[in-house]
C-alpha cells in the first residue's frame, strides 16, 4: 500500500475550497456549502493527485469523471475554475442564477451531477461500465487507448472509511 505524503499547501488549497463555496452558496441565498465543504479534502487530493483531465480540452474523451451524487453542488464549479477551465469568479458568483453559466446542475463540463439523492451511484457504475468495454474493445497490446477512471463520492466516502478501518 503507498503512502500518502501531505503536501505544505494542501491546508491552504482545501481551506481554499471551503471559502469559496461558503461565499458562492450565500452569494446565492440557495443551497448549504455543506457538501463542498465537507468533500473539500478528498476532492482537493483526488484533483490534485489523481484525476487525469485536460482544462484545454474539455471533451477529451479519455479523461477521468467525477460523479456528484448530490447534484445542484458548487464543488463542481469551484474544482473547474481552480483547475484552469473556462470558468471565471464572476461565473461561480453567478452561482444557482437563471442565465448563469453555473446552474445547479452543470449541464457541460467534466463532471457529472445527478438529481435524486443515489442516482450518482448508478451514473458512475454505468460510466465505468462503459469504460471498461471500450477498453477491453479498442485497446490493444502495449497500446492503451481507454485507461481513464471514473470516480464516485459515495464509492470514495467508502475507500476513506476501508482505509480508515484497515
Amino acid at each position: 500500500m503507498s503512502k500518502f505524503t501531505p503536501e505544505p499547501t494542501d491546508e491552504l488549497c482545501i481551506n481554499t475550497i471551503r471559502a469559496l463555496a461558503a461565499d458562492v452558496v450565500g452569494k446565492a441565498n440557495s443551497g448549504h456549502p455543506g457538501a463542498p465543504m465537507g468533500m473539500a479534502p478528498v476532492a482537493h487530493v483526488l484533483f490534485s493527485r489523481f484525476f487525469n483531465a485536460n482544462p484545454k480540452n474539455s471533451k477529451w474523451y479519455n479523461r477521468d469523471r467525477f460523479v456528484l451524487s448530490n447534484g445542484r453542488c458548487a464543488l463542481q464549479y469551484i474544482l473547474l475554475h481552480l483547475l484552469g477551465y473556462d470558468l471565471t469568479m464572476d461565473d461561480l458568483k453567478q452561482f444557482r442564477q437563471l442565465g448563469s453559466r453555473t446552474p445547479g446542475h452543470p449541464e457541460a463540463s467534466i463532471e457529472v451531477t445527478t438529481g435524486p439523492l443515489g442516482q450518482g451511484f448508478s451514473t458512475a457504475v454505468g460510466l465505468a461500465i462503459a469504460q471498461t468495454h471500450m477498453s477491453a474493445t479498442f485497446n490493444k497490446d502495449e497500446f492503451d487507448l481507454i485507461n481513464n477512471y471514473t470516480y464516485g463520492e459515495l464509492l470514495l466516502l467508502i475507500s476513506v472509511v476501508i482505509g480508515i478501518l484497515i
